[in-house]
């Protein structure tokens, strides 16, 4: 039995509209802004706001080589982004079950 490699992984996903405002709630509060700020090492007076987009990571395959779907690769090796995985207690919070896991994208300013 060997190793398998998946072709294409479709990260798409459907909230509940009580869920996701929730969710998006939590993420955008002032104190979980600072403390991205906090955990992603960034320097003193730099800011962190919740970019409102958030997505499924997804395995590796030839199309989505860095665990992401490719629309959002473009946030990763930008210095104004930073991407997160949504806490646990947040999705069980928003009562988010399916997707297990999500991303969220932050904006950076004050670089």
């Amino acid at each position: 039995m060997g190793i398998r490699a998946v072709e294409s992984y479709d990260g798409a996903f459907e909230l509940a509209e009580g869920s996701e405002q929730l969710l998006k709630t939590l993420l955008s509060s002032h104190t979980f802004c600072a403390q991205v700020v906090k955990q992603c090492n960034l320097p003193e007076g730099v800011t962190a706001g919740f970019a409102g987009v958030l997505f499924q990571p997804v395995p590796w395959s030839p199309t989505t080589k860095r665990g992401m779907p490719m629309e959002f690769e473009r946030y990763l090796d930008n210095p104004a982004y930073n991407i997160i995985n949504v806490p646990p207690n947040f999705m069980f919070q928003a009562k988010v079950f399916k997707p297990s896991r999500l991303c969220a994208i932050y904006h950076v300013s004050g670089q």
